[in-house]
């Protein structure tokens, strides 16, 4: 949760707005719970200030997040977008990989901001969701590639 009121519009605008990451080479580092995390940090022109986050379970490749928050000086990382793998069910997704999205009516109802999430097939593994990531966030100076798509879905 966040004291910080946004619009939907204004929301949209810190997700998209042009950011570059400083440490594109930070390391991994092991947490307790058998998973493993990495931090990047990433600027705007204006001197905002982002966190790329990305979270894998060591022993569920299924059990992954990839996201975005915005750094907020003399408060709580604001999360503007995650994108989890397919380890868990979220309200009527069932076991797939899904895309949480902060929004207004969240933030004014008092609610986790990322409550919401809607199912996604543009990605199955942790390296796709940072390619999606990436690419709809504005995010320069880190690459990743997207998951290959598999010869039967249809795609």
């Amino acid at each position: 949760m966040t004291d910080l009121l946004l619009s939907n519009d204004k929301l949209d605008q810190l997700r998209s707005i042009s950011k570059r990451v400083r440490n594109p080479r930070a390391r991994w580092v092991e947490k307790p719970g058998r998973h493993k995390q990495r931090n990047l940090d990433a600027v705007t022109e204006d001197g905002a200030i982002y966190r790329i986050y990305q979270r894998q379970n060591l022993d569920d490749d299924l059990d992954f997040s990839c996201g975005l928050a915005l750094i907020q000086r003399g408060g709580k990382p604001l999360s503007l977008v995650r994108y989890n793998g397919a380890s868990h069910v979220h309200g009527e997704i069932r076991y797939a990989c899904h895309i949480h999205r902060a929004s207004a009516e969240a933030l004014a109802a008092g609610r986790k901001v990322d409550s919401h999430a809607e199912g996604t097939d543009r990605y199955k593994t942790l390296a796709g969701a940072l390619a999606c990531l990436i690419e709809d966030c504005g995010v320069e100076g880190l690459s990743a590639n997207h998951d290959e798509r598999d010869l039967f879905d249809g795609t």
